[in-house]
């Protein structure tokens, strides 16, 4: 069974609500369709009467919720508890209103935040600031948290690397290029996201274009800090770096640049020195490896909001749905 099979199972057992905002956008619909048809998730779809019928045709998805927010009996509720959140920052009820009829994920993150839901998933057609943006107005972080940060899992077929061709990469959706004290934050989120999702031990490694001092630069002087932070701040975490991407990966490899490292050439979590290298990385595997990719995944707020690809498919939405069914389930 593979790994977004298993993610499905896991998410039937202990079924979640979610939230589809995106009603504009008939992959919404066809993704809906199968969730509900495998018994994935409970769903709730935002829009109006004639976006939904637009965009749904021909689509069997009787079995989800659907919200009207133009004349929903919670709205005025949901209306309020926006202005509390942000009477500091002199939000009216006018402008609550607006913006939640014009943005659903923000209508979206208020019912979560007010209890009525256990995640949601956009990004189909909105980018990654927008769909992040409300969620972190709303539902804001996870207590404890140092940074909310976004990844991906990478399913590799016929791969004998990572836990059987699955991985984590990080970050690659959200911080363009992190300090060395974030990477560290990003390595010990994404160590437990593995953990929940794959359920095998992470093995991080800090990626970068130098091994163990092969090459010098600020660069990978970035790494090698973030390194000695992980492994002071989280004693827990098997992590090391820094580490090219075949020293991580390929034991034979890593046994030749890096011997004695805990984690060369047996890595399943790559920690990306910066967004570029963390979303071209992950790109790269998807299109030219054929592997399947989800997310980008968030961690670090109080419940899960995940963002999707805007070239993502139906079947993409259906799995990561079921990821942030798994989420929910740990919270």
């Amino acid at each position: 069974m593979g790994f977004i099979d298993v993610i499905k199972e896991r998410a039937k057992q202990d079924k979640k609500t979610i939230i589809l905002p995106e009603s504009m956008d008939r992959r919404t619909f066809e993704a809906a369709e199968t969730i509900l048809k495998e018994d994935i998730a409970n769903l709730i779809i935002i829009g109006t009467p004639e976006e939904i019928e637009a965009n749904s045709k021909g689509l069997d998805i009787s079995g989800a919720t659907i919200i009207d927010p133009n004349t929903y009996e919670k709205t005025q509720e949901y209306v309020d508890l926006f202005v509390e959140l942000r009477k500091s920052k002199g939000l009216t009820p006018e402008e609550a209103k607006k913006i939640m009829l014009s943005d659903y994920a923000y209508y979206g993150c208020l019912m979560i935040k007010a209890g009525h839901a256990d995640g949601l998933v956009s990004g189909a057609c909105h980018s990654t600031a927008d769909t992040l943006r409300p969620c972190l107005q709303i539902i804001k972080t996870k207590p404890g948290t140092k940074l909310v940060s976004a990844f991906f899992v990478m399913v590799v077929p016929n791969c004998e690397y990572g836990a059987n061709g699955t991985f984590i990469f990080a970050d690659s959706g959200l911080n363009q290029n992190p300090t060395s004290e974030e990477l560290a934050a990003i390595a010990n989120s994404s160590a437990e996201s593995f953990e929940l999702l794959v359920q095998e031990k992470a093995n991080v490694a800090f990626i970068s274009h130098s091994t163990k001092g092969s090459a010098k630069h600020a660069d990978v002087d970035k790494v090698v800090e973030a390194v000695r932070i992980a492994k002071e701040t989280y004693p827990e975490l098997n992590a090391d770096g820094e580490l090219q991407v075949d020293a991580a990966i390929v034991p034979k490899v890593g046994a030749s640049k890096a011997p004695g490292s805990p984690v060369a050439g047996k890595a399943n979590v790559l920690v990306f020195p910066d967004l570029d290298a963390g979303n071209s990385g992950y790109k790269l595997t998807e299109r030219l490896a054929k592997a399947e990719a989800y997310g980008p995944v968030t961690q670090g707020i109080a419940k899960p909001v995940n963002d999707l690809s805007r070239g993502c498919c139906a079947a993409d939405i259906v799995g990561v749905v079921a990821i942030t069914a798994v989420q929910a389930q740990a919270q």
